[in-house]
C-alpha cells in the first residue's frame, strides 16, 4: 500500500518511555480512563501509550477497549502538542463504557480528558 503509515508509529512501546511519562507527566483522571501527558520535545506528533490491565476484563475485552482507544486518539490527539507523550490508563469501568456507548463514549471520555490536558 502506498502512502500507508507504519502501525506502530505513533505509539509509546519502550518500558522507559511509560516511566518517563508516569513519573514526569501530569495526569488528568476521569471516571473511567486517566490520561497522562509529558512533553517530550521535538517536532513528531503525540505518541500514544496504553495500559489496559486484566481488572477491565479477559483477553478480547482488552483488545477491544484498545482499539476504541487507539480510534479516539486518533480523533483527538492531534490537539495535544507536537512532540508530547500521553499515556491512557483504562479503569475497570472502561469495558462498560466501551460496550455500552462504543466509540462515540470512549471519544467522549477521551476528549474531555485531553480538553482538560490542553488547558493546563
Amino acid at each position: 500500500m502506498a502512502g500507508a503509515r507504519s502501525p506502530r508509529r505513533g505509539r509509546l512501546s519502550k518500558s522507559a518511555d511509560f516511566d518517563r511519562v508516569m513519573r514526569n507527566g501530569r495526569s488528568h483522571a476521569g471516571r473511567d480512563l486517566v490520561l497522562y501527558v509529558f512533553p517530550r520535545g521535538g517536532d513528531e506528533p503525540p505518541r500514544l501509550g496504553l495500559s489496559v490491565s486484566r481488572k477491565v476484563g479477559g483477553a478480547v475485552d482488552r483488545n477491544g477497549v484498545k482499539r476504541l482507544l487507539r480510534e479516539a486518539f486518533a480523533l483527538e490527539g492531534g490537539r495535544l502538542p507536537v512532540g508530547t507523550d500521553a499515556v491512557v490508563i483504562a479503569r475497570s469501568g472502561a469495558r462498560e463504557l466501551a460496550q455500552r456507548d462504543g466509540l462515540a463514549g470512549v471519544h467522549a471520555a477521551l476528549k474531555d480528558l485531553i480538553d482538560r490536558a490542553v488547558a493546563a
